[in-house]
C-alpha cells in the first residue's frame, strides 16, 4: 500500500532507504484535538476588531507565528502591516479567548500511535509553532514519559517557523539525524510544507475541515483522514519503511 510513496521520495531525495529513528510530531490537530479551540479564538477577536478571518481559514495558517497570521490579515484589509502593539494586543485577546476552552483533550489515536513508536525504540519528539509557557507540563500530563524536553522544538527556538522548514530542520540538528532518519506527522498545510522543505518523509493526518487535496497539494507523501487511521496501518507502515532500509543492507 506505502511502496509507491516510499519509492517516490527515495527517488525525490536521492537516498537508497529510509533509516527510521524517530517520529516528530505536530502537536495541534495531531495530539491534542485543540484546533477548533485555536480557529474559533481566531475568528472571534479577527471580528471583534472588523477584520475577516473564518474559523476554515484558520486552519490554513495553522503552524504559522500568531503575528505572521496577525499581518495577513491586516495587509489584506488594511493594506498595512500590523503594528507591534496591535499584535500584541490581539495575540494577547486571541490567548484569553482560547483559554476560555475547557483543556483540549488528547486525539484520538494519539497515544496509541506513541506507545507503538516507542515499543519500536523509535524516539518521539514534538515540533510545534507553540509557544504555551505550560508546554512542558501538558505534554507529561497527557503523554506521560514518551518526550525529551531537550529534543523539543516550539515557537521559542526558532526564527521563521513553518511552512519554513527551520523547526524541522532544527528537530534533525537537535536529534543528530539525517532527513532520512526520521518521519513528520502533520495535519497542517504550512506543517506538511515545513516537512518537506526539510526533506523529510511526511504523513499529514485530516483532522480539521480542509480537503484532502490541500494537503497533498502541500506535497504530503502518504495522507489519512486521522490519527486513529493511521495507528491502524501503523505496522504495515513501519514495516514497509524497513523492507527498503533491509534492501540496502542485502
Amino acid at each position: 500500500m506505502f511502496q509507491e510513496a516510499i519509492k517516490h521520495y527515495l527517488t525525490a531525495h536521492h537516498y537508497d532507504s529510509i533509516d527510521l529513528k524517530s517520529v516528530l510530531f505536530d502537536m495541534d490537530g495531531v495530539l491534542f484535538n485543540s484546533m477548533p479551540y485555536h480557529a474559533d479564538a481566531w475568528y472571534k477577536v479577527m471580528a471583534a476588531r472588523g477584520l475577516n478571518l473564518s474559523r476554515e481559514e484558520a486552519y490554513m495558517h495553522e503552524g504559522r507565528t500568531g503575528s505572521g497570521t496577525i499581518n495577513i490579515v491586516c495587509q489584506r484589509q488594511w493594506k498595512r502591516h500590523a503594528t507591534p502593539e496591535e499584535i500584541e494586543e490581539i495575540y494577547s485577546e486571541k490567548t484569553v479567548e482560547f483559554n476560555k476552552n475547557p483543556p483540549a483533550e488528547r486525539m484520538p489515536g494519539a497515544w496509541e500511535v506513541l506507545k507503538k513508536v516507542k515499543e519500536a525504540q523509535l524516539i518521539p519528539t514534538v515540533v510545534t509553532g507553540s509557544g504555551q509557557g505550560s508546554l512542558l507540563n501538558k505534554l507529561e500530563q497527557n503523554f506521560p514519559g514518551m518526550f525529551r524536553p531537550e529534543l523539543m522544538v516550539t515557537a521559542f527556538d526558532v526564527k521563521y517557523g513553518k511552512p519554513n522548514p527551520e523547526p524541522y530542520l532544527m528537530a534533525l540538528e537537535k536529534g543528530g539525524l539525517k532527513p532520512n532518519e526520521a518521519i513528520v506527522i502533520e495535519n497542517a498545510p504550512l506543517g506538511v510544507a515545513a516537512g518537506v522543505g526539510a526533506g523529510i518523509f511526511t504523513i499529514a493526518v485530516n483532522t480539521g475541515p480542509l480537503a484532502p487535496e490541500v494537503l497533498l497539494g502541500e506535497g504530503a507523501d502518504i495522507l489519512f483522514p486521522s490519527m486513529l487511521s493511521l495507528c491502524e496501518a501503523w505496522e504495515e507502515l513501519v514495516g514497509t519503511l524497513h523492507s527498503f532500509s533491509s534492501r540496502k543492507a542485502d
